[in-house]
């Protein structure tokens, strides 16, 4: 049987969103400690200004978030039918539009109160579960094999990024 491939397009999002979103729920971890703590607080303290850090993770994610919610609505939409999958990405989405609906003075007034901070932390609590049902799902589906083609740098002739476009154009075609 041979080894799994995964589209190039896939591999590069998804690894970008892989890099990104543990890095943005470890300083939004940093950020609840230091100013939220309401349900616990962390034994310890970072010097730094993780609410800049958090927000800047958080810009950077934003349009690959996006990129990577086109890609999984039009070429990868197969993959969506995989609940893990489809809960993944509603709790980045949950996450990213919430997040960019805040405004970070709250926090540092104290201003705890506001709907889309709750949301946020919701989203912040559903990426972790979504994220584990993720990876929990993928072993279980595929196993190493599955993880190791979405580290692979291996590309098949076709799926350059010269033939991206195509590829999400043909999706269109495909879906009618």
């Amino acid at each position: 049987m041979p080894p799994p491939y995964q589209p190039s397009l896939l591999r590069l999002l998804h690894g970008a969103i892989a890099l990104l979103v543990p890095l943005a729920w470890i300083t939004g971890l940093l950020v609840y400690s230091a100013h939220d703590g309401r349900f616990g607080r962390l034994p310890f303290t970072l010097p730094g200004e993780w609410i800049d850090i958090h927000g800047t993770v958080g810009v950077v994610l934003w349009p690959i978030a996006l990129l990577f919610g086109f890609y999984a609505l039009t070429a990868g939409r197969l993959r969506l039918r995989q609940p893990a999958n489809a809960i993944a990405l509603l709790a980045l989405s949950l996450a990213v539009g919430s997040g960019k609906l805040m405004q970070e003075n709250w926090l540092r007034d104290g201003r705890l109160d506001h709907i889309v901070y709750a949301v946020h932390l919701l989203a912040w609590l559903l990426i972790a579960l979504a994220v584990s049902m993720h990876i929990t799902a993928v072993l279980q589906r595929g196993g190493l094999p599955l993880v190791r083609s979405m580290a692979s740098l291996q590309l098949r002739s076709g799926d350059r990024p010269g033939h991206w476009f195509a590829q999400i154009r043909r999706s269109f075609k495909v879906g009618r």
